[in-house]
Formats: structure tokens, sequence, C-alpha cells
């Protein structure tokens, strides 16, 4: 299951200055955006780590000027966000992002470079709205760090696909938020074809995660850094 419905957001949250925690390039934040029908959905479906309800993805870099950005695909494209604005979207009780960090493992990390030249190359390029992940002339935010990583890997997938489920467990049907979706594209609901999300990717082996700013849905608690 995938999702990266999300519109970009201005301003920044006090909360996130009291964080000594600082990113690196090549950072994956993991977001639990505040949900409507559709985050339901996902979380309905998909598992991060620790339990998190995680729906959004990005991969933090630096930009010409040396500013944080997280390149991330929103509705609007491709986009390289303050990471200040991307921390801005979504608090827990306490008024803390709730976002994770996750790291490439040492014997990953020479990819990072190659993949960021990646990631700015698809910078302003449209949203994938279908999900298909064979389409690379538009990106959902799990794809684009997919297919970042991969080409940064001389064509090897780091991150691994599987197939995409849009099915309510309790029911055994596609969430009706889910045809109304697709069919404003007039296109056939993706049940069972290969992509990614971003709590799968969260999971993945080549992965540690090392810091949660807050605390998204899910979390259990008996986990800290």
């Amino acid at each position: 299951m995938i999702l990266c419905l999300v519109f970009s957001s201005a301003g920044f949250a006090s909360g996130t200055e009291q964080s000594l925690f600082l990113v690196q390039p090549g950072d994956l934040l993991f977001q639990d955006l505040n949900g409507d029908s559709f985050f339901e959905a996902v979380a309905r479906v998909t598992q991060g780590y620790n339990g998190a309800v995680l729906t959004h993805v990005g991969i933090v870099a630096q930009n010409a000027e040396g500013k944080t950005v997280v390149l991330e695909a929103l509705q609007e494209g491709v986009t390289a966000t303050p990471l200040e604005n991307f921390l801005n979207r979504s608090f827990d009780q306490e008024g803390n992002p709730k976002v994770l960090v996750g790291r490439l493992k040492r014997q990953y990390q020479h990819l990072i470079d190659s993949a960021l030249i990646e990631a700015f190359a698809r910078e302003g390029k449209p949203y994938n709205h279908l999900f298909d992940i064979e389409n690379e002339d538009a990106y959902y935010c799990s794809e684009l760090v997919y297919v970042c990583f991969r080409n940064a890997n001389r064509g090897v997938p780091l991150f691994e696909l599987k197939p995409m489920t849009f099915v309510d467990p309790d029911t055994g049907e596609i969430f009706p938020v889910w045809k109304d979706y697709f069919a404003g594209f007039e296109a056939e609901v993706p049940e069972g074809k290969p992509g990614l999300n971003p709590g799968g990717i969260s999971r993945s082996p080549v992965l540690e995660i090392i810091h949660n700013y807050g605390v998204p849905a899910g979390w259990k608690e008996d986990k800290v850094f």
C-alpha cells in the first residue's frame, strides 16, 4: 500500500528547535501525517518501524545554497522542501513532529551522493497519481526513494517492491475512498501491482531508524532512542 497525498506547507514549529539531533544528507524522513480517510485507509493495511503509522517519506539533502532540504514527491510534484517546513506538518500530543529518521547502514552509504544527484535531477517532475512504478516520468514519495537509490546502485534495487493492496482487511473489499480516487482518473485500482510504501521502507534491512522527533500513531512506547 502506498500514499503520498500531501501538499507542501510553510512555517516552523518551535518544538523542532528543542532537538539537538542533526540530520545528514541521505537520511530518510518518515512522516505520520494527520489523517483523513486516505490516511486511515493506509494505516489499516501498512505498518512501519516499531508499529508506527507512516504515510510519507522524503530524502534529506543540501541545496546549492547549503540549506538543508527534503526532496519529496508531493501532489505538486517533486519538490525540495526546507527541513523546517517538512517537520512543521504534523505533530504529536506534545507538539513534536511525528517524524522518524532512517539512516543507511554503513555498507550502503557510498550510494548517497549518487542518489541525491538522481533526486535533484527529478525536481519539478509531476506526481505519479496512479502509483505506477514503471512510470518514471512521474513519482510518488516512495517511488522517488526507490528509483534514486536503485539508479545509484547501478540498477540493483536497494528497497524491495511488493504487491500493493488497497483492500480493507475487515471486509475483504477495496476501500471506497480508493475506488473513488482511481475512478476520478478513469483507472482501475492497481491491486496486487508492484510498489512500495513508507512503512515498508522504514522496516528495510538496509536502514537503521536512529531518531524520532515525536511519537507517530501506533508507536510502541517501550522503544526509545
